[in-house]
């Protein structure tokens, strides 16, 4: 699990493919006492496994479901990208839960400035849209951000410069394609919600107003 709290910004040394699968190697300022083979850290989001370290390099497998999931076909050598080391039991969470697993791919459709701060435009695949609430979470290649706006087709968050700053958006421009994991609370609502009946034990609308809570 991770936080949607970026630690440091990378940069793509090598991409390597082999076959239908791939291999990546990315610079980073995280020290490498810190930093064991076998542990998961999210890379734009998506949590990948440290399979080799050297000095200031990290480099991890990626596996066909990853690139045809994410925007990771779209990475190049010289890219930035974001990231993150997994939570340990009891560090604050100050993002949101985020668990390194991509729901889809949205496209930057517009990046405006407005007093300071940068507000971003995303067109994503139609049926996301539904996890997707004002003022709630989503995770953009990894990091956690606020909701603004809800449109049929995409949503907008505004970006503080201390965001922009301290990951990859700043190096963002429309038309780009970014990886998006929706609040995964939500999805668990509606799993628990779809198809269960009260003799089955899983929630329902009718139940809830049975209950007292609609």
């Amino acid at each position: 699990m991770f936080t949607g709290l970026i630690e440091d910004i990378g940069k793509v040394l090598k991409i390597a493919k082999t076959g239908s699968s791939g291999r990546l190697d990315v610079s980073s300022a995280i020290p490498q006492e810190e930093i064991k083979l076998g542990d998961s850290v999210a890379v734009n989001g998506i949590c990948l496994t440290v399979v080799e370290k050297g000095s200031r390099r990290i480099a991890f497998d990626v596996s066909p479901e990853t690139i045809d999931r994410t925007a990771f076909k779209q990475l190049r050598q010289g890219h930035y990208v974001n990231l993150e080391r997994a939570l340990r039991l009891g560090d604050r969470l100050g993002g949101h839960i985020v668990s390194g697993h991509v729901d889809c791919v949205a496209t930057i459709v517009s990046r405006r400035e407005i007093s300071g701060n940068f507000v971003y435009d995303f067109r994503i695949p139609g049926k996301f849209v539904r996890y997707i609430i004002e003022k709630g979470s989503v995770a953009i290649d990894g990091i956690s951000l606020t909701v603004n706006t809800v449109s049929e087709d995409g949503f907008s968050v505004n970006i503080i410069p201390h965001t922009a700053q301290e990951t990859n958006l700043q190096f963002r421009k429309p038309g780009d394609e970014v990886n998006i994991e929706t609040d995964i609370l939500g999805k668990y609502v509606e799993r628990l919600l779809s198809g269960k009946t009260d003799r089955q034990g899983g929630v329902t609308m009718e139940l809830l107003a049975k209950k007292g809570f609609l």
